[in-house]
């Protein structure tokens, strides 16, 4: 399967094994990373995904990518761009359509997998496109609700899932803002539980296998 000149840049894995309709997980990394860090995870994954590895559109220096601007030195500590990364959000709802249909995918049967920075865009695009998506893993994130559409809480939520993780002594996002997300979640139907593990900023291998058989179990 031969990678595509579509909206955002990014690296595929074919599926293994054929099916009638083929299932699709979407990978976004992280703040300074780019899309060959979570394509590790894909020769792991189920043979039938065809599995799609994003590269975030903001390049940084001297490297990595960004789905949107953090200013480190804020007066108020951390300071996220929240307009560059509603931008990000409706970028990544288009390049699922595009996708889906240059790649003859099944749009009933999108996954989203993100880590930290990828996490938080991959609950705001799930959360304001719920027709677009069916599984979440969400890794070492959390919801920011300023960057969800307008009136999101109106939307039907009921095929969709939620896998949500975070390392216990995560030091760049602290473990309590992940502790809100089946808080949130639970308000709009969606039951879900936090699973964490005793890492910090990162995804350790019991992670890892956990969130490869709740997929398993969803796909």
């Amino acid at each position: 399967m031969q990678t595509k000149p579509l909206s955002l840049h990014h690296i595929i894995k074919a599926p293994q094994k054929n099916t009638e309709k083929t299932p699709v997980l979407f990978m976004f990394h992280g703040y300074g990373s780019d899309e060959n860090d979570l394509f590790s995870f894909a020769s792991e994954l189920p043979e039938e995904l065809c599995i799609i590895s994003v590269r975030a559109p903001h390049t940084l220096q001297p490297y990595g990518n960004a789905w949107y601007a953090i200013y480190f030195d804020a007066p108020q500590g951390k300071f996220s761009d929240n307009e560059q990364a509603i931008e990000s959000r409706d970028k990544i709802a288009s390049f699922i359509d595009e996708a889906i249909d240059a790649y003859d995918l099944d749009a009933d049967n999108v996954t989203l997998l993100g880590f930290s920075q990828g996490t938080i865009l991959s609950y705001a695009v799930a959360l304001s496109y719920p027709s677009k998506v069916n599984n979440v893993i969400a890794l070492s994130g959390y919801i920011n609700e300023d960057i969800l559409k307008d009136g999101y809480q109106n939307e039907d939520f009921s095929t969709v899932n939620f896998y949500c993780s975070h390392g216990s002594v995560d030091q760049v996002i602290p473990v309590e803002w992940a502790r809100m997300a089946p808080v949130k979640l639970s308000q709009l139907g969606i039951q879900t539980t936090l699973n964490e593990f005793p890492v910090g900023h990162g995804v350790a291998p019991q992670n890892f296998y956990q969130f490869k058989e709740w997929l398993i179990q969803k796909l």
